[in-house]
């Protein structure tokens, strides 16, 4: 077991704790760098997608898990971000340009929802982020002139540096892994700012954080604006890896799938986004599974125990119409949520910390050490 005493302020904000961070971390950027040479394409593909999916979940973090603001329109910022590629490649516009111009204006649109934003709060402001995520929505549906409305938009493969890099080659997964690594290192040296020291504490309690200076209106926009900028960055690389864009497919439910990353993975963790990422890009390979496989699965099990050929089509044939059923996606989505409200408040991540808390300092470990104190302050009746 490691104990780690701190005697200076440094030390607190130290980016790796201690050198085995460094080493742990460095066997995965290791394993991640020679993925696309040992696993199929089709694993790449998905890993691809966490990346994308991880990007916007640390942009939503850091609005909702660090600051405390609730946010149900990612997906408009995500497709700003993606539309305005598509336009620019129109013009022979560098992907350099286009995916930096992608982020400074899908920011100043997020600031420009931090405005009004800022007198809201709770459900107020979840309904608010809706009503902007309907807004775009129509928005591209009707520019005709820019966006194609619901016609869509072929998005061209990107060139680098004189270079295609074509949506399923290995140089297209590196540019996703870079993206999210640095924006996993921005965002960390971003929560050790004077910025992200501000962030936290307007969202453990306003009153407090303007008690000790803080600009809650400036830092709340600042939060909006940076969450919404790098979600457009991920959106620049989500046109490119589906080739084809539309309305349709920046809907409420998008948005409601970014939520999903960051309560399953971890509200208050960056390493929460990443599991979220993945455990929602595992999601549809196990519907796949669901509706291909297991109804054979289950008439063969059927058939073992004595049912006839009859029975064991007719139960075939109800599993896989159970399997295929509309909005089965979106009651699983549902029930994997009010699990982890119930049961495991702190998401994948948090288990991970409790499994690892009680290695450390098993045979001591007592189950009440995550438990949630029951304290509740005066002061924050006026949050």
């Amino acid at each position: 077991m490691r104990f780690l005493f701190k005697t200076d302020y440094e030390d607190d904000i130290r980016l790796f704790p201690h050198s085995g961070y460094i080493v742990s971390y460095g066997v995965l950027l290791a394993l991640l760098v020679i993925a696309p040479f040992v696993l199929s394409s089709y694993i790449v593909s998905q890993l691809v997608f966490v990346c994308i999916y991880a990007t916007v979940g640390v942009g939503l973090m850091i609005l909702t898990g660090f600051t405390g603001q609730a946010s149900l329109g990612h997906a408009a910022f995500l497709a700003i971000g993606a539309y305005t590629a598509a336009y620019l490649q129109q013009f022979n516009v560098p992907f350099p340009v286009y995916f930096l111009a992608a982020g400074l204006l899908t920011g100043v649109v997020g600031a420009l929802v931090g405005f009004p934003a800022l007198r809201l709060q709770g459900i107020y402001l979840v309904i608010a982020t809706i009503s902007f995520a309907f807004i775009v929505e129509e928005i591209l549906a009707r520019w005709e002139s820019v966006t194609h409305g619901n016609e869509g938009m072929r998005v061209k493969t990107m060139t680098l540096f004189g270079s295609a890099v074509p949506r399923d080659g290995p140089v297209f997964y590196f540019l996703c892994l870079s993206v999210l690594t640095l924006t996993i290192v921005g965002t960390l040296n971003l929560l050790r700012s004077p910025t992200g020291r501000a962030f936290v504490a307007i969202r453990d309690s306003e009153t407090a954080a303007r008690s000790m200076g803080i600009n809650v209106s400036l830092y709340k926009v600042k939060s909006f604006a940076i969450s919404a900028a790098i979600t457009g960055f991920a959106g620049v690389l989500f046109a490119h890896k589906l080739s084809f864009i539309s309305p349709e497919m920046f809907t409420l439910q998008l948005s409601i799938e970014f939520i999903i990353v960051i309560l399953i993975g971890g509200t208050f963790s960056l390493h929460g986004a990443v599991l979220g990422a993945i455990f929602l890009v595992m999601i549809d390979p196990f519907l796949t599974y669901l509706k291909d496989d297991v109804p054979g699965i289950i008439a063969g099990v059927a058939a073992t125990f004595g049912a006839g050929k009859a029975t064991a089509d007719s139960i075939q044939s109800n599993a896989a119409a159970f399997a295929s059923a509309n909005g089965l996606k979106g009651a699983i989505y549902g029930i994997i949520i009010v699990l982890f409200v119930l049961f495991e408040p702190l998401g994948l991540y948090g288990r991970w910390l409790k499994i690892k808390l009680f290695f450390q300092l098993f045979p001591l470990y007592k189950r009440a050490t995550f438990k949630r104190q029951k304290i509740y302050v005066k002061s924050e009746r006026n949050r």
